[in-house]
């Protein structure tokens, strides 16, 4: 084990981290409005004088995991109206494709204990355009591209400073801190830096005993007094000291006098004053800030150094072993994903450490109590009324209080449950004990709703999400066996027990019928249906989902897998694996039924899967759009080998007493060959249908895009419409942004590419390569490419999405589209930004820009191409050999 890995072993080197929100303003846990109005109930401009009920933001941050303890960087050029205290962006309301972080950060490097950590922030010299962000997007429509800092202009001539921000771990309650700013411009130019400690406000809710405090007593160390116990934060000689409260400026937001001058944004007011005399004498309180104020020459820098640490040093807090201690963190963190990674290529070597180092970075402390929220907090004013028959009032059983993996900690800083199920997979490569821990989580009672239904996100914890939690848990499980080489069974039989509960709720509520053809709702992929797919449906009817229908199967699949691994270790286990079996061929036969009088799923003249509309009065209209729903068909697959068969006997008896009862009643069986002593495809896709639509997966005039597979087919460029009951419904193909309100219109599932998907379907092609090897062939890309296997089709599917983040020829990463700051500034262009989905005509970065979460697994399929272009080389060298030898 190296360095790193040995300290994975103690899980106290977790206990601080990068666990501060980007933005905890106008999210659902911090609004009490009458109507839900979260956005304009907390805002950016309240957020730098209100406190917080349920967690704490700021930029490049660490806290404790229990966030009492919080420490980020505050800045100031001179010029802005505000101090730089925290990100800021667009609500949903005002941006013209709905909320999005209007500033330039990266995630650099981190590692899974947090020992090392690295963080960059542009910050402009000239004054921050708050005004001109806002009005230029409000004005904007849906059909115009979003208006981006760098649009403004403020980075040209290189006029910003590079804020690095770096913590190195002495040991588990030591942490040295090291923040260095560049002149990038070619002027002098002045900042002022205020690292910044300061205590969450939890006495004001009644939730402390005692107030805790900051104390400065002594030169160069504030003490924090604290139920956690006693810290000191350490620190080069300042220009001077502030200190204030964290509390509520009540006069500036309500116009009520404030108890005391020493509130949460007297920071702002003294240095935008220059006026500091008041503090002067304010030695104890809540938030602290040494001030230090430069003028740095051009092309030049300048580091400070801070520590904050449980321990009392009695020497020099800042000597030789300080920056002794970053070389260590940084060739410790070196050794650390050498070890992990499969490629020898520097540029992916270097897209992956930066897809790591954002899936760490975006950890986060969330918390929220639904029954104190819905009910509000003593010596509060109560909330409205009809708060408690309005937002996720049926779920009064969560209870969430715990570090999670985001999906971007500005835009979406609230966890999505089938988001965090693609997370584990990649940080299940570095850390897999975090990753079990983080699947496990949601299956726990205090997550999971009594019926059974995992929470979506706080903007309805009653939404439907993909089914994908068995998935990850598998993956998570294989992952962690291949690079441990031990079965952690203990993992899957705790999440398959709650999983069979999860199972049940789905098969209660969303198959309305009892004809295992199942509804869902809009299942994650928001506007890509002609309609809002869980709102009240067109003409009263059912709206049978082919994607709802294929995560069903997919999930029996997952469970059955699951349960013949387990089986293996605990024979009781192995009743249960024909039940999962069997139900999957009750989905595959009612997915793919063909009959008199029959509208199904499947069209064979056109080749595709299609949702159902069922209408009262007993029609049935298709929605024929060619879309990832038909596509997901291709998920449900599993290829039981032979030699698993062999050591499950009862389940394999089984399997053949039902195939023969099924052709003896003249019903279909989704197994098309059984042999025995022969390995066996479970494919929710029998092989002709398979065929038709893996054609159209690799036609770039339909699916196959330079970035990978689209969410929609690229014929729709053409609309499609259809008439339901006299109401036209339609939509078409839009590569980037879309053009709707369906969600707040800030995502868009009409024709980008989004990377959870095609993972899926990566990996999907892989299972169905294990099963027909060269037996089953495909023209790459359709009409003019060569004749490949699925493996091959599925590799350079997989080197598409990675070429993303790639420079080509010239330098130039697709991801950062036409902006060419990132393909000639030195400064810029080994920057990599994980965007939540890609243009599908050129594979520019679209939605959320820290999005590292789920096109995270970008990060795996690195390592997967490396391993087949590694075993390719070795086996192209072994023929040359036997060729030599003959």
């Amino acid at each position: 084990m190296n360095k790193e890995q040995l300290r994975l072993q103690n899980p106290l080197w977790r206990k601080w981290g990068p666990y501060l929100s980007e933005r905890q303003w106008g999210t659902v846990r911090e609004d009490y409005s009458e109507h839900g109005e979260a956005w304009d109930y907390f805002s950016h401009d309240h957020a730098r004088s209100r406190v917080y009920r349920w967690g704490e933001d700021g930029i490049a941050g660490i806290s404790d995991d229990m966030q009492r303890i919080c420490f980020a960087v505050t800045l100031w050029n001179g010029k802005d109206p505000i101090l730089k205290e925290r990100l800021f962006g667009l609500t949903g309301n005002e941006g013209n494709h709905g909320e999005d972080v209007k500033e330039l950060y990266y995630y650099l490097d981190n590692t899974p204990s947090h020992a090392y950590m690295k963080h960059l922030y542009k910050y402009p010299q000239s004054e921050y355009p708050y005004a001109d962000l806002v009005n230029t997007n409000r004005n904007r429509s849906k059909f115009e591209r979003e208006y981006e800092l760098l649009d403004t202009g403020i980075f040209n001539g290189s006029k910003y400073f590079d804020v690095f921000t770096e913590y190195a771990k002495n040991d588990t309650e030591d942490t040295c801190i090291r923040i260095t700013v560049h002149n990038r411009g070619d002027e002098t130019a002045y900042i002022a830096l205020l690292p910044t400690l300061w205590l969450r406000n939890l006495w004001s809710f009644g939730l402390m005993n005692e107030k805790p405090s900051i104390h400065l007593e002594t030169p160069g160390v504030a003490e924090v007094r604290h139920e956690l116990g006693n810290y000191h934060f350490y620190f080069e000689q300042p220009g001077r000291t502030l200190m204030t409260e964290n509390e509520t400026n009540t006069e500036r937001l309500y116009n009520i006098p404030n108890k005391t001058p020493f509130v949460k944004d007297a920071f702002h007011t003294a240095v935008q004053q220059q006026r500091f005399d008041w503090l002067v004498e304010k030695k104890e309180g809540s938030k602290f800030a040494p001030m230090y104020e430069f003028n740095i020459e051009p092309q030049s820098s300048i580091t400070i150094k801070l520590r904050l640490s449980k321990q009392l040093l009695l020497s020099d807090a800042f000597d030789k072993n300080f920056d002794t201690l970053f070389e260590k963190r940084i060739s410790e963190a070196d050794e650390f994903y050498q070890s992990i990674t499969e490629t020898k290529d520097a540029e992916r070597f270097n897209i992956q450490r930066q897809a790591f180092a954002g899936m760490l970075w975006s950890k986060q402390y969330f918390n929220i109590d639904i029954p104190k929220w819905l009910n509000g907090d003593k010596g509060q004013i109560s909330p409205p009324e009809s708060r408690k028959s309005g937002r996720n009032h049926q779920w009064h059983s969560l209870n969430n209080e715990d570090i999670i993996s985001m999906p971007d900690k500005w835009e979406y800083p609230w966890y999505a449950a089938w988001d965090l199920a693609f997370h584990c997979v990649p940080l299940s490569l570095i850390d897999p004990q975090f990753a079990k821990e983080q699947l496990i989580l949601f299956l726990r009672e205090w997550y999971m709703h009594p019926n059974g239904q995992l929470p979506a996100y706080e903007w309805a914890f009653g939404d439907v999400n993909p089914p994908v939690h068995a998935w990850s848990c598998l993956q998570v499980y294989k992952n962690d066996k291949a690079k441990t080489g031990k079965c952690d069974i203990d993992f899957l039989e705790r999440a398959f027990q709650k999983l069979l509960i999860n199972f049940t709720w789905w098969v209660n509520r969303k198959d309305h019928k009892g004809n295992n053809v199942f509804e869902g709702g809009f299942l994650g992929l928001d506007n890509i249906g002609v309609f809002d797919r869980s709102s009240a449906i067109p003409g009263g009817g059912i709206l049978e989902q082919a994607d709802g229908t294929s995560w069903m199967a997919m999930y029996c699949l997952n469970m059955l897998e699951m349960a013949l691994e387990i089986s293996q270790h605990n024979p009781n286990y192995e009743d249960v694996t024909t039940k999962f079996f069997e139900h999957f061929v009750y989905i595959a036969e009612s997915l793919n039924r063909i009959g008199e009088n029959w509208t199904g799923s499947w069209d064979d003249e056109e080749g595709f899967f299609y949702d159902v509309l069922a209408l009262p009065d007993g029609r049935y209209i298709p929605l024929k759009v060619r879309s990832l729903v038909g596509l997901s068909t291709m998920f449900a697959v599993l290829v039981l080998k032979k030699d698993l068969l062999g050591k499950v006997p009862d389940f394999h008896k089984r399997l053949k007493w039902f195939q023969k009862y099924r052709e003896d009643n003249g019903q279909y069986l989704v197994i098309e060959e059984l042999k025995d002593n022969d390995d066996i495809l479970l494919s929710l896709v029998p092989r002709p249908r398979l065929d038709k639509l893996l054609k159209a997966l690799v036609d770039e005039k339909e699916f196959l895009s330079p970035g990978g597979i689209r969410a929609i087919s690229k014929l729709h460029e053409t609309p499609y419409s259809v008439n339901i009951n006299g109401e036209e419904f339609g939509l078409n193909y839009q590569p980037a942004e879309g053009n709707t309100n369906l969600f707040g219109g800030n995502s868009n599932w009409r024709g980008p590419v989004w990377m959870p998907m095609n993972y899926l379907l990566v990996s999907a092609l892989q299972h169905y390569y294990d099963y027909y090897k060269d037996n089953f062939k495909l023209v790459f890309p359709s009409g003019y490419g060569n004749e490949i296997n699925l493996q091959d089709v599925s590799k350079e599917i997989a080197k598409r999405l990675i070429s993303v983040f790639e420079k080509d020829a010239d330098g130039k990463r697709p991801v950062n589209g036409d902006e060419l700051i990132y393909q000639y500034d030195p400064h810029f262009k080994n920057l990599v930004l994980f965007y939540e989905y890609f243009h599908g005509d050129n594979a520019g970065g679209v939605g959320a820009s820290h999005q590292t979460g789920w096109t995270g697994v970008v990060a795996e399929l690195i390592n997967r191409v490396a391993k087949l272009e590694n075993e390719s080389k070795k086996k192209m060298k072994e023929e040359v050999v036997m060729e030599r030898t003959t």
